[in-house]
């Protein structure tokens, strides 16, 4: 339900998250290789459709560093399965942002927003720290002004590839046409003949272009980049940077970020400065791209890639969740928090917006300008439908080397300098999850560094709990207490502290060894036992079972309710050990 009884704070916090939001969807929009549009139409539909249906009160949303990498890496290998035509390739990477959206609605509706909480801090670090490389390391090239799709140089050495690649096209496309015979091949030269000269140029543009992109090509193309800098961009890039960290010792009302784009952008166009701007904007409301319904079939291989992106802005969001929380002193609903931000995705998708997560900044500079209601988010959303519409045109004139500079600002604070700094003193298990993530982020596929981090985090943690559990496992001689006559005579006693899980069964089946021969009553104590898994009730039959072999008496203690369910459930309780030997803690 919308409130309006904090109208007044709502709309100053709305209006300045806004104009936060408005340079970095820009910057974002050209990362992701979609445009400068496709991050406003992300951060409008986004901001306010998941604060009207979202869990945060005081949530700003909006394209994130995170959610901007990964989604350059879909945008990307979407486009490269498309032939290099982004033209073909945008409705399914639209569908793949829906379907994404989608994701984080089901999970909302499965009430999944707690298990988030679960992530460990080293693989937040580790991620965190290596989306910070990439922007850094992929905003070199635009920083000084090279781009290898002008480059005559690189675009040279392409042309025989990029004749090839034609032929290997020409080859698919005659494959229901020709036998390809002796008889066939004066035809198949014929066919070939449309590709001119023209046309082999514009496909090694092309693969120059893809060649320079993500960490490796921008790093295997920055030596020939510095001997091609265009001191004008980098000039740009530069100032843009010094204002937006030096205007904050100033002030901090005002967007530093908004004070450089608009200060630099005036100063290049007034000055007659030659430059390459943002991909054009157009103004007037975004139209819905309904061919992406028509991709549906084709989403099978991307599956698993709108899952992760969608748990990538799920964790974005609720982090962000919580630091709201703890400026304002109340307590979001995570489950609702994801609905609204898959609404808010699934909507921005089909108008051809980038998607977005809660953004951390953008919350904190609505709370702090008084925003305290959903209101707030909706009028940021607002306010960025408004500029989309009045100042598209404008916006188009804005230096790509200034939204370079915006986003390297943005690399720079979103890396985890603490996590970095403790690297030394973290146990090794932490430091060898935070490096593996990081590497795996900055090299391999981000969309799988944050499951292999996961997966390496709880290996690590159950050999943990292994060694600590294998050590609390003990058999001893019972010592009868005053006032227990639950066993009498001469009874061994088989401790379990701890929990009972696949990792620990064989120290626990050992045990059987230390019992000694010709004891005819053994105790097994579960007074301390946290919890045991399938394979500790498997452990613990066989032990029973050989036990009573030995014609042992089976004595169980210090059960709770559940526990002696789930013995009942497994077929111990009563089948192997009586129910007169089995007594739950006092």
């Amino acid at each position: 339900m919308i409130k309006f009884t904090h109208f007044r704070g709502d709309l100053f916090g709305g209006i300045t998250a806004g104009i936060v939001a408005l340079p970095l969807a820009l910057a974002f929009g050209e990362q992701s290789g979609l445009g400068a549009s496709a991050g406003l139409y992300g951060a409008a539909f986004v901001a306010f459709f998941a604060a009207l249906f979202g869990g945060t009160a005081t949530q700003i949303s909006g394209p994130t560093a995170p959610m901007t990498v990964l989604s350059a890496t879909v945008v990307a290998g979407i486009v490269a399965a498309k032939g290099g035509d982004l033209d073909q390739a945008i409705p399914l990477i639209l569908m793949v942002f829906m379907l994404a959206g989608i994701f984080q609605i089901i999970l909302g509706l499965l009430k999944a927003g707690a298990v988030i909480r679960f992530i460990p801090r080293t693989v937040v670090s580790g991620f965190m720290t290596g989306i910070g490389v990439i922007i850094l390391v992929t905003q070199f090239l635009p920083s000084i002004g090279y781009y290898a799709e002008d480059d005559p140089g690189a675009i040279h050495a392409q042309l025989e590839a990029a004749e090839h690649l034609l032929v290997q096209q020409a080859m698919e496309e005659a494959e229901g046409d020709f036998h390809f015979t002796l008889d066939d091949l004066p035809a198949f030269i014929d066919r070939t003949e449309v590709y001119t000269a023209e046309h082999i140029e514009d496909e090694a543009r092309t693969l120059a272009q893809n060649a320079s992109k993500g960490v490796i090509g921008s790093l295997r193309t920055i030596p020939r980049a510095l001997s091609h800098i265009s001191w004008v961009e980098l000039l740009l890039c530069l100032l843009t940077i010094a204002i937006i960290y030096g205007f904050k010792r100033i002030t901090t009302a005002i967007p530093s970020a908004l004070v450089a784009l608009l200060v630099v952008t005036t100063g290049a166009v007034y000055s007659g400065a030659i430059y390459r701007p943002v991909s054009a904007i157009t103004g007037g409301f975004p139209l819905p791209n309904f061919e992406m319904f028509g991709t549906i079939g084709d989403l099978l291989p991307y599956v698993v890639t709108a899952l992760i992106l969608a748990l990538l802005g799920a964790i974005d969001s609720l982090l962000t969740s919580i630091v709201a929380d703890n400026m304002t002193r109340t307590q979001h609903s995570s489950n609702r928090e994801l609905i609204g931000q898959g609404i808010g995705n699934s909507i921005a998708a089909i108008f051809g917006g980038l998607p977005g997560a809660g953004a951390t900044i953008r919350t904190v500079v609505n709370i702090q300008a008084g925003g305290k209601t959903r209101l707030s988010g909706m009028i940021a959303g607002l306010l960025l439908f408004t500029m989309i519409i009045a100042l598209g045109p404008v916006a188009s004139l804005i230096p790509n080397a200034v939204l370079s500079g915006v986003l390297i600002t943005v690399g720079i604070g979103v890396m985890d300098y603490r996590g970095l700094r403790e690297l030394k003193t973290m146990p090794r298990a932490d430091r060898l999850i935070l490096l593996t993530v990081l590497v795996l982020t900055v090299f391999w596929q981000l969309v799988f560094a944050v499951a292999v981090g996961l997966i390496l985090a709880a290996l690590l943690f159950m050999h943990k709990m292994s060694q600590w559990t294998s050590g609390r496992f003990a058999v001893t001689k019972w010592q009868k207490p005053h006032d227990d006559d639950s066993l009498d005579g001469d009874v061994w006693v088989k401790h379990i502290h701890g929990p009972l899980f696949f990792g620990n069964v064989g120290e626990f089946s050992a045990l059987r060894s230390e019992i000694p021969d010709g004891i005819k009553k053994v105790c097994i104590e579960f007074s301390e036992v946290a919890f045991i898994d399938q394979s500790g009730m498997y452990a613990l039959e066989e032990a029973i079972l050989h036990l009573s072999m030995s014609e042992c008496e089976i004595t169980l203690r210090g059960l709770d309710d559940e526990k002696v369910l789930q013995l009942e459930s497994f077929g111990i309780v009563p089948e192997l050990v009586p129910n007169e030997r089995v007594f739950k803690a006092d």
